[in-house]
């Protein structure tokens, strides 16, 4: 199966990154080269790199902080309508028929970036789980993340023109 963006995530060891992984993609603003879709006051929506299925994507907070409690009022808040905005483009964009939605908090419950909480939002179709995971430990992904990218950048573009403006899109 060919999936060439994995080998960076598969080669690179613990500790190979100084700080924090979010922090210095929220820093950098060249959000297309970092997948970063959608900025609000409070938080980003960027695609995962290493996704679990298309689509997948991960709200994450512009705070660097560590588990819900860190979180003020506002930012919760922001979260509720972020959630709905993104689950809408996805639906617009991709036509998922579910969702996994989720959290690791901490590395002993799987967190990569265990200090900058974030969550992951995964479209999923039926059928999108095959015999390839079984046998061959792999997972197919049909589509790459630079098509994604513009699809759901496009959709969000649309989802915040058609409501209320709740972020912005930066390029």
């Amino acid at each position: 199966m060919w999936a060439p963006w994995r080998k960076n995530y598969l080669r690179s060891s613990p500790g190979k990154h100084s700080g924090c992984l979010f922090c210095s993609l929220l820093r950098d603003k060249k959000d297309k080269r970092n997948l970063v879709l959608f900025r609000t006051p409070h938080h980003a929506v960027i695609l995962n790199r290493y996704p679990y299925n298309n689509g997948h994507l991960m709200i994450v907070p512009n705070r660097h902080i560590a588990c819900l409690s860190q979180l003020n009022a506002r930012e919760k808040a922001e979260f509720f309508e972020v959630l709905e905005k993104v689950m809408d483009a996805l639906a617009k964009a991709m036509k998922p028929q579910g969702f996994n939605l989720g959290m690791n908090i901490s590395e002993v419950a799987g967190a990569g970036i265990p200090d900058h909480m974030h969550w992951h939002i995964v479209p999923r179709w039926k059928g999108d789980v095959n015999f390839m995971p079984v046998v061959a430990d792999t997972k197919v992904i049909s589509e790459s993340l630079e098509s994604a990218y513009e699809v759901l950048s496009q959709a969000l573009v649309s989802k915040t023109r058609s409501g209320r403006r709740l972020g912005k899109r930066t390029k």
